[in-house]
């Protein structure tokens, strides 16, 4: 397997799971676009657009940084445009970028409802719409960071926004899998099996000590290399689970990717029993 000379088109890869894909793509040698919000550095989150594309050339791979609002559909156009100009073409795009609130219907504000659903949802819709063009002729990937479809009524009690914006990029993703299926694109989602560490966790929850019980992003950035290296449409359609697809790659060691070795029984994520 190999993602040599690949370009992928990776949204939020500036910190987290989306810097960790594109740093696992690198070592490849394959083209990156990083294109995030984060241009300047934040006084809490480590990482920009630059500071990852510096980390992607380390790695050998080539990178392109794009400062971009996923959710003005006008800037990504321009967007994949420059990245496919720049690199010749797209051959997968990532929608890694999203937003969280854990409340119910009782305390969430519109406004931070319609953050989740057009950083979510809306994106993913919006940025597949765009590199569609470039993916017709590389017959690429879509990869979608969101989960398999739990209908149990505790995955919306608490959280029943959230949770309907995660399960719309599953719906796009199981939709634009039989669209797309005349064009040769591969399409699918991806989702932790256990919680991962990361900022946005992080401040989601109010402290780092979830991440004790937590897996590093690298987990996740080796599922979706498995995903990106798979074959025409071999596996497209599902909504996979990290471990799940790494097992059937032959994978069977796990424990290098504990955030803390000496930590207490791995958190599952959400929306799995």
């Amino acid at each position: 397997m190999s993602l040599n000379a690949k370009t992928l088109f990776i949204t939020g890869a500036s910190r987290g799971i989306g810097r960790e894909i594109a740093l696992r793509a690198a070592r490849d040698g394959a083209n990156i676009v990083i294109a995030a919000k984060s241009a300047e550095p934040h006084p809490k989150l480590a990482g920009t657009i630059f500071s990852v594309a510096e980390e992607v050339e380390a790695a050998g791979g080539k990178a392109l940084a794009l400062q971009l609002d996923v959710r003005d559909e006008n800037a990504v156009r321009e967007a994949m445009a420059k990245a496919a100009e720049h690199f010749g073409g797209i051959d997968a795009l990532v929608n890694n970028a999203g937003a969280i609130k854990l409340v119910g219907v009782e305390r969430l504000e519109p406004k931070r409802f319609d953050l989740m659903y057009q950083i979510n949802t809306r994106a993913v819709m919006v940025c597949s719409q765009a590199a569609l063009p470039y993916l017709k002729q590389s017959q690429g990937h879509i990869l979608s960071l969101s989960p398999p479809l739990n209908m149990a009524s505790k995955w919306f009690a608490q959280h029943g926004p959230y949770t309907v914006t995660k399960y719309g990029m599953s719906m796009l993703t199981i939709g634009m899998h039989e669209e797309f299926k005349k064009y040769g694109i591969s399409v699918n989602a991806l989702w932790p099996k256990t919680m991962i560490a990361t900022a946005a966790i992080e401040f989601e929850l109010g402290s780092r000590d979830a991440f004790k019980r937590a897996r590093t992003p690298a987990i996740m950035a080796d599922a979706a290399y498995a995903i990106l290296n798979s074959s025409g449409r071999s596996i497209s359609g599902r909504l996979l689970i990290d471990e799940e697809i790494l097992r059937e790659q032959g994978q069977t060691d796990f424990e290098q990717y504990r955030f803390d070795p000496q930590g207490g029984s791995l958190v599952p994520d959400l929306f799995l029993d």
